[in-house]
């Protein structure tokens, strides 16, 4: 199961900060979590801060102290490297034998407070950012999933491609991969799915469409992907499941509530696009 992690703390507590305390935040989750694990003099000479003030804000996380917050740090680096043997293995002996009727409550319970923490989570200036950027006809689109979350990222993907032009998911044929993000510029927008345990390629592809202007929405997990930093927008999503592998339900609901926000952006040029979408379909007998 899930928990908040110190990269939630310092996201949701950035409205609440001074502005010298920020920029230790800024400083942190720009290299997060090693940043974190520097000495509180190091923070506060790249944060251009005095000491004092990065204990203020571990402190005003919630933190006893540096040493606290590095060790809710070094807690979550073993999290985010968790693979589902791992996670099997620590399980109690219990949760793997339940009835059914105890695996259907035990998964009413994980879902639901998954469900409604993720989504109470998300801060709504970033959900309508990423509603801006995939709804602007002016932009392309360009989706890139992993190992599970590829199957996330073409769901999306589809939703999207019938409701504007100019959506594409990355192949994952060598040419026709490395063409594309070749050929990424500040029209682009790159939707990157990413959860632990983290794939390379995926800070690859966002640090490449940031340094070509390039927006960069990431999907992840509450431990947070290497490419969060590169991002405009980070939605991220609980894992919490009654199996050993994390849940994506969660990130279900945060894509069809993103889904959602683009038809009602598009309003009625989505609609001429999917009853355009709907006529077609009919004349080559899809529909």
């Amino acid at each position: 199961m899930t928990t908040t992690s110190p990269a939630d703390d310092i996201r949701h507590g950035l409205g609440t900060l001074t502005p010298a305390e920020r920029k230790v935040a800024h400083v942190l989750l720009a290299a997060y979590p090693s940043a974190g694990l520097e000495t509180v003099a190091t923070v506060a000479d790249r944060a251009a801060v005095s000491a004092p003030t990065v204990l203020r804000f571990v402190g005003r996380l919630g933190y006893k102290g540096f040493p606290d917050f590095q060790a809710a740090l070094r807690r979550e680096l073993g999290a985010r490297n968790a693979s589902p043997l791992v996670l099997y293995e620590a399980a109690e002996p219990t949760s793997r034998t339940s009835s059914a009727d105890g695996l259907l409550k035990r998964s009413t319970a994980l879902f639901g407070d998954a469900l409604a923490q993720t989504l109470g989570e998300i801060p709504p200036h970033d959900l309508q950012t990423a509603v801006t950027l995939l709804a602007d006809r002016k932009r392309r689109i360009v989706l890139a999933g992993g190992r599970f979350t590829h199957l996330i990222a073409r769901y999306l993907g589809l939703h999207l491609m019938q409701l504007r032009d100019d959506v594409h998911l990355l192949s994952d044929r060598d040419v026709e991969r490395t063409a594309t993000l070749a050929a990424i510029n500040r029209r682009d927008v790159v939707v990157i799915f990413d959860y632990r345990r983290y794939e390379n390629d995926k800070l690859t592809i966002a640090r490449l469409t940031q340094e070509n202007g390039g927006k960069v929405i990431v999907f992840t997990d509450t431990w947070l992907s290497p490419a969060t930093p590169h991002a405009a927008v980070v939605l991220s999503s609980r894992g919490d499941a009654p199996s050993p592998y994390d849940s994506l339900v969660p990130t279900l609901a945060v894509v069809e509530t993103l889904v959602a926000g683009v038809v009602s952006c598009l309003a009625d040029r989505a609609h001429r696009r999917m009853k355009h979408g709907e006529e077609t379909a009919r004349r080559i007998d899809l529909v």
